[in-house]
């Protein structure tokens, strides 16, 4: 025994000297700094100031809450002070607080300490106030590599800005068990190439700020369906089998450079042969497999020391001191620090262990306190520090990495993206105990999408009657990746019954190893796996649902009649998506809070109660926001779905749209003279003037004419009984506003007016609304049928256009409708739910040139459609050639800077834009305070709407301020690539 024992410790005791040597001088040793000739010299003279009880206090790395009291504090206090400690890994708390205390105690210890936190998927894994990144099977998902390196650079960079030196992640364990209680979604997938591949990419990323990287839990906790927090799991496989899946992770990721290792507390047999005695203190497997068989040099941590898993095995102190032996670096979490230090003391001092031993680990702790910046120390600076755990560039990360992820698994008859929106009669119900409110609100921004509800099955289907395509959601909580995510039997039940009865496409925002409870699948139209109910995947998935992005993701996992690696490419239908933030699209973030201050300017200088902005680029919506209220009494909020009067932009929303497409037809030309398309102009002044003139505003027409005048009474100058009448009759049946309608004679005496007007003396630009009084004529008589209804059948309804039409309170509550003037000249009433023109009012609220109500969401997709050359959700609305023959300017020699219908940019100084855009830029403004314009150089789509016209339409502020266009070049002063 003697000779045996003798034996042994020559050879631990000549291996540890040749690999401290090693670990110091091979280049290739993740803890080598770039100098490390300073680097040596820096490690040896810590080293040697410190005593042998100061070396081996390095080896403890214990834990600190930082939301525990004083009492806990202090113990931690007195082991940094006393006891030299190396290292401390921070658990739940906030990150101002950790600061803090990393600050103070950094100052009271004498070698500055390794921080480190479990921080897999962000520091709000155990942090409040801080950024939640996906879990490691969301990125198992996504195809390559970047979002794993975005995920992990991010991360590195959070840690970095905290204090923190070492993130004990990624998980490189291959989770081919799903019943695993503690990894499951922590892991990649159980495909060990895509495991291996992600986690090197995350350690790349992760290591490239600076910040140490830890593989865990080796040999491999996946395949385990008992927590070693609690007990000691077995993985009952053979040596080859281990060495050829479960180890091939460590293999790749050692010889890329991997900073540290975490060994697990784990019972595997086949490796350690002793009964029930864990690998993190087993010799075979830390020292002889992990160092010297797969050669890794860098710093070896145990698991926690205080899991079931190990401090079942053996009592505090002991436990420490046999993970030492086994050949660990740092000793996590020990549950006795002060006794452990004794033991292994003792175990020196009686020739168990050698100080060449002590020493290898020690200067393998220094070497990489140095690599990480501790030999020049800076304390955490406080100030910033939440705003800079959580920002824009993290919202583009977790965008990116969520948008590869989602995965098509069933798209039967190509129910997805969904298509024909004019046919669809959509319904969400949501199942599962989270909120889907965001996918709600999402699915809302591409058509109308209802949430049915009901106690009961029998109501639940009775209320579906109407629709005939349900989207199906299952919501459990983002809270953490051990939430529950099966279906309960009663759901499972509900969606089957539901999907006999519509189509229906189910979305499930949990771990895919919920697909597994999914027997049957014949039902289902489509399939999609969202995997996290966070905010970003429901928005993603939403707009996957409507083909504004790409849907990409393969499953990570096997599971049910689902193998790993399987999902559908789905290809985008060129619906605007919504994204994080401009920089995501080429754009300065700070854009979006100069907006804000000029949109506050404006409201506090009462130029408008309320503003909606949109901005687009590239296809993507990265600012969408609303401000101020309805009115200025400040009681109702302006929401993105309330609707404004955007005045007169209805012409290139409503009536242009219905002209480009009668040209494209070849029923109408530009060339054609009006009396062509109007025989009651004919032998008129206006006979020869064609399309072409008159919607480029150069055919000579009057400006205006004020109709409302004309049916005035004479003496008490308001609305004449001849024309008009309180309630509506037979032949007072034109509602004009609130308790207001007018008869037929006054549309007639309209137009009769326009016909006998004069024609301006010189042939010179000048902008008219008469042009589209005669266009509505022409186009309701060739259809039989109005503009409301027209607009509806040919754009609206198939564009999902849902909050945009004439007539708004036939379509909304009175509470989503912005109202505007507080007329005093002609309707006496505060306009509200009826078009403020007072033109478009007498017809109806239904004009050519005014009346449409809309939102920004709404009137960008109009834009965006125009902007990809008339190509919107799967759809040919018009032709390329067509916009660009009515996104011309034909008269500039002239100086008319207008297209056929279009406004353009300003020939001069002074326009309609900010004069920082392009040539084949085009839009329109609205007297209501409503502005759209749309680039096709920069791909960019601007929507400012307002009710400047509140309460008084004589209010100029808007105008005189050019705050429209002052926001439209900072849109385009923060273009950056």
């Amino acid at each position: 025994m003697k000779f045996k024992y003798a034996l042994r410790l020559f050879v631990v005791v000549a291996f540890a000297k040749a690999y401290t040597s090693q670990a110091q001088l091979n280049s290739n040793t993740p803890l080598i700094s770039n100098d490390s000739i300073a680097q040596k010299q820096w490690v040896d003279s810590v080293y040697n100031s410190l005593s042998q009880k100061e070396k081996i206090g390095q080896l403890f790395m214990v834990d600190l809450f930082s939301n525990k009291g004083k009492a806990h504090v202090d113990k931690v206090r007195k082991l940094v002070t006393d006891h030299k400690i190396g290292g401390i890994i921070f658990s739940k708390g906030g990150p101002v607080q950790q600061a803090y205390l990393t600050n103070e105690l950094q100052e009271k210890s004498k070698t500055k300490m390794l921080i480190a936190m479990d921080a897999e998927w962000g520091l709000a894994m155990r942090l409040d106030s801080t950024y939640a990144f996906p879990w490691n099977m969301t990125l198992g998902a996504t195809p390559g590599k970047q979002s794993s390196y975005e995920v992990g650079k991010r991360i590195g960079e959070h840690c970095k800005r905290l204090g923190v030196h070492i993130n004990f992640a990624p998980d490189v364990d291959i989770n081919t068990n799903p019943l695993n209680p503690i990894i499951g979604n922590r892991s990649f997938g159980e495909d060990m190439n895509n495991v291996t591949d992600k986690a090197s990419a995350f350690m790349n990323g992760m290591q490239s700020t600076g910040t140490l990287a830890c593989a865990k839990h080796f040999p491999g906790h996946g395949d385990t369906d008992t927590d070693s927090h609690k007990t000691l799991p077995t993985v009952d496989f053979s040596a080859e089998r281990i060495d050829s899946v479960e180890l091939y992770p460590y293999k790749r990721l050692i010889d890329k450079g991997m900073a540290s290792v975490m060994v697990a507390h784990l019972n595997i047999p086949s490796l350690e042969p002793r009964p029930g005695y864990p690998t993190s203190i087993s010799e075979k497997v830390v020292t002889d497999l992990l160092k010297t068989k797969l050669g890794f040099n860098g710093l070896i941590f145990t698991d926690a020391l205080n899991m079931k898993g190990a401090s079942n095995f053996s009592a505090p102190g002991e436990i420490d001191l046999q993970a030492f032996k086994a050949g660990n670096d740092v000793l996590l979490i020990s549950e006795d620090v002060p006794k452990s230090i004794e033991k292994i003391q003792a175990a020196i001092e009686a020739g168990e262990l050698t100080e060449e031993r002590l020493e290898h680990s020690v200067k393998k702790i220094l070497m990489s306190k140095y690599v990480v910046g501790l030999h020049n120390y800076e304390p955490v600076q406080i100030p910033q520090l939440v705003e800079d755990l959580n920002t824009e560039k993290d919202d583009v990360v977790y965008e990116n990495a969520i948008s590869a992820a989602v995965t098509v698994l069933k798209n039967k008859s190509d129910i997805l993206p969904i298509k024909n929106l004019e046919t669809k009669k959509i319904a969400y119900v949501e199942l599962g105990d989270d909120s889907g409110t965001v996918f709600l609100n999402e699915l809302n921004k591409y058509t109308q999408v209802d949430q049915v509800k009901s106690t009961q099955l029998d109501g639940l289907l009775k209320n579906l009657e109407k629709y005939n395509t349900v989207i199906i959601g299952l919501h459990r909580s983002n809270e953490n990746p051990w939430k529950s995510y099966k279906l309960k039997e009663k759901e499972l039940t509900w969606l089957y019954e539901i999907s006999r009865k519509h189509d229906v496409i189910f979305d499930g925002f949990v771990r895919p190893y919920m697909l597994e409870q999914l027997k049957t699948i014949e039902n289902l139209e489509g399939i999609i796996m969202s995997y996290q109910n966070s905010e970003w995947s429901q928005k993603v998935s939403a707009q996957i649902i409507f083909g504004a992005r790409d849907a990409v993701g393969t499953l990570p996992v096997s599971s049910g009649l689902f193998k790993v690696n399987e999902g559908i490419k789905v290809e985008n239908i060129k619906r605007l998506s919504y994204g994080s933030n401009p920089s995501s699209v080429g754009f300065d973030s700070k854009m979006v809070s100069k907006i804000d201050s000029i949109a506050m300017h404006t409201i506090n200088g009462k130029g408008a109660p309320g503003i909606q902005i949109l901005v687009a680029r590239r296809g993507k919506v990265v600012l969408d926001k609303t401000y101020g209220y309805h009115t200025y009494d400040k009681k109702d909020a302006v929401k993105s779905n309330d609707v404004y009067d955007i005045a007169s932009v209805t012409k290139i929303l409503a009536t242009l749209p219905l002209v480009m497409e009668l040209e494209e037809n070849n029923v109408i030309s530009l060339d054609d003279a009006i009396s062509k398309l109007d025989t009651d102009l004919k032998s008129t002044n206006k006979e020869q003037i064609t399309v072409k003139q008159m919607l480029s505003h150069y055919g000579r027409l009057k400006p205006w004419i004020p109709f409302y005048v004309y049916t005035l009474d004479s003496i008490t100058n308001k609305p004449s009984p001849l024309f008009y009448s309180s309630g509506s009759k037979s032949s007072f049946n034109i509602p004009v506003a609130d308790r207001l309608f007018a008869n037929a004679t006054v549309q007639d005496r309209m137009y009769n007016q326009i016909k006998e007007s004069e024609l301006r003396d010189k042939l010179e630009y000048k902008y008219s609304d008469l042009p589209y009084y005669i266009m509505k004529r022409y186009i309701e008589k060739h259809y039989n049928k109005n503009l409301d209804e027209l607009t509806q059948n040919h754009f609206y309804s198939s564009l999902g256009m849902n909050r945009t039409g004439y007539l708004p309170l036939n379509k909304f509550p009175k509470k989503e409708i912005i109202p505007t003037e507080d007329d005093k000249t002609f309707r006496n009433q505060l306009i509200h739910g009826y078009v403020h023109d007072q033109g478009a009012a007498m017809q109806g609220g239904i004009g050519g040139h005014a009346g449409i109500f809309s939102t920004t969401n709404d009137v960008a997709k109009m834009m965006q459609m125009y902007l990809q050359g008339g190509t919107y959700g799967g759809r040919q609305y018009l032709k390329q050639e067509t916009i660009d023959k009515f996104n011309t300017c034909y008269y500039c020699e002239n100086d008319v800077r207008r297209g056929v219908g279009f406004d353009k940019p300003q020939l001069e100084d002074s326009g309609p834009t900010c004069g920082c855009v392009g040539r084949s830029s085009f839009g329109h403004s609205g007297f209501t305070g409503a502005y759209t314009w749309a680039d096709p150089e920069e791909e960019i789509v601007y929507v400012f709407l307002s009710n400047r016209v509140h309460p008084d339409a004589d209010n100029r502020f808007i105008i005189q301020e050019n705050i429209r266009t002052n926001i439209q070049q900072i849109i385009y002063d923060s273009i950056i690539d």
